[in-house]
């Protein structure tokens, strides 16, 4: 299934959503329509997931087939939506808790950073791990604002997160894609001058709205093989980054194992696991984002987001 955070003019709030097709579902609404209680925040379902089964199975079963629209219960009272006709939010509008992510996790990404830094080249033995604030959450066609006094070197990174979908510690890694409770598309967008100034990750990740996600989550038994994902990024119709994941240094089942390591892993935590090549820190001469550009990032089977960058 594909389940969004979307609002609309009569619920101007983030509420949760299901996708066929072109059209989105109010769950809350329409669990109403079948006299049955259901989850309005994305959170709610994620953390609930096993019990919210049935009422899904309930509302599949009553648009037997037919597109959303064509189900009068929910039709009638105003549950159906096109999607070009909400406004779409991060999938997890306000995530709970940091967003954890995996750098240089990727080789020939590890190599262009080290050959932008003037450092030999070298594959990490350990993951490289940092995180994002919560409030670099930003939807899939949300804006990404440059403040020329805060940073003039914002770049780009295309990246499979992970949304955990069941409390785990100590997890192995034959077990840990149980844990997985589905997929997005994020763009780690940052602040390179802010990241060199501070000599660490965290403060360049995380400027309020750096971090588009979306633009739904694809429930992992959607996903046949989530290693073997094209993925790739343009600025302005140019590709910038392409790739697969299949390319990692670390997988996702290796990723959860140490990040599980003696750390609780929770229900909408998200991991973004890392970029590939061809950020615009690394070019030759350095390329970073300006006002009126459009960074396209998409993952095949997750779907695309489209982010204009404004001051």
């Amino acid at each position: 299934m594909k389940f969004v955070s979307f609002s609309t003019a009569a619920i101007p709030k983030p509420h949760l959503g299901l996708v066929q097709g072109d059209e989105v579902l109010d769950v809350d609404l329409a669990s109403q329509a079948l006299t049955l209680i259901g989850p309005d925040q994305m959170q709610d379902l994620i953390e609930k997931y096993e019990s919210w089964k049935p009422l899904l199975q309930s509302i599949m079963d009553k648009a037997a087939g037919r597109r959303f629209s064509e189900v009068n219960t929910f039709a009638s009272i105003g549950a159906v939506s096109t999607i070009d006709g909400v406004e779409l939010a991060a999938p997890i509008p306000r995530p709970h808790r940091n967003i954890m992510c995996l750098g240089l996790n990727y080789a020939e990404h590890a190599k262009e950073s080290a050959e932008a830094h003037g450092r030999t080249a070298a594959l990490p033995d350990h993951a490289v791990i940092f995180t994002k604030a919560p409030t670099t959450a930003n939807g899939p066609f949300g804006d990404i604002v440059i403040d020329p006094a805060v940073s003039v070197e914002v770049d780009w990174e295309a990246e499979l997160a992970v949304i955990i979908g069941k409390t785990g510690k100590n997890i192995r890694e034959e077990e840990a894609m149980n844990y997985v409770f589905g997929y997005t598309v994020l763009n780690d967008v940052t602040a390179r001058d802010l990241q060199r100034q501070h000599k660490q990750y965290f403060k360049g990740k995380s400027i309020d709205g750096y971090c588009p996600m979306g633009p739904w989550i694809v429930t992992a038994d959607e996903v046949a093989d989530p290693q073997r994902l094209p993925l790739r990024l343009r600025v302005n119709g140019v590709v910038k980054q392409e790739a697969n994941t299949s390319m990692m240094i670390f997988s996702i089942r290796q990723i959860i194992a140490i990040l599980s390591r003696g750390m609780t892993l929770e229900p909408g935590d998200i991991i973004a696991t890392g970029t590939p090549s061809g950020v615009g820190f690394a070019r030759n001469p350095p390329e970073f984002l300006k006002a009126g550009d459009v960074v396209e990032t998409e993952i095949e089977g997750l779907g695309m987001m489209r982010n204009k960058v404004v001051t």
